[in-house]
């Protein structure tokens, strides 16, 4: 299982290692592809990847006009649109907000574990439930066009955070 946990609490995690990566990443993707990485799209990735939590169009939107940004709707929306297409973004449906790819070079379906508590998202790819969704889908004459997994629970952390705290009353 390839896991992704965009928990910021650990103290070792460079931040600017992963925003450095996703750039790069989004660079020679977009190069390889002829597309072009627009200051916009730009931002809006770094933009994203800063939190490592799921972050919706409206946050986007009021962070790129604090910086100067085209601050009309749209302008994000294309952004959106464009990261999600090429790979680099994940959507978190049930959030209706925007995650980073941190596999964003190699094509997957992206599966999340959202905690309830204190909302971490953690993807993970299983090519093998894609697999199966698209037979099982097939057994049934039926045709995938989009899948959404997300499955919501507690994390580790706050399972261990209410464990400490004792029973609740």
């Amino acid at each position: 299982m390839t896991e992704q946990s965009n928990d910021t609490t650990h103290s070792s995690h460079n931040h600017g290692q992963c925003i450095e990566q996703a750039l790069s990443t989004a660079e020679s993707l977009c190069a390889e592809h002829g597309q072009r990485l627009t200051k916009v799209r730009r931002r809006a990735l770094e933009l994203i990847w800063q939190s490592h939590r799921p972050l919706g169009a409206y946050q986007l939107l009021a962070k790129l006009s604090e910086e100067g940004f085209n601050s009309a709707p749209p302008t994000v929306y294309r952004a959106l649109e464009f990261l999600l297409s090429a790979g680099l973004i994940h959507k978190v449906e049930s959030m209706n907000a925007y995650l980073g790819c941190s596999h964003a070079d190699k094509p997957h379906k992206g599966y999340f574990l959202i905690c309830d508590e204190c909302q971490n998202v953690m993807e993970f790819d299983y090519q093998d439930i894609h697999q199966s969704l698209i037979n099982k889908a097939a057994e049934h004459g039926f045709q995938l066009r989009s899948e959404t997994i997300e499955l919501t629970g507690l994390c580790q952390r706050c399972q261990n955070s209410r464990q400490n705290e004792g029973p609740r009353t």
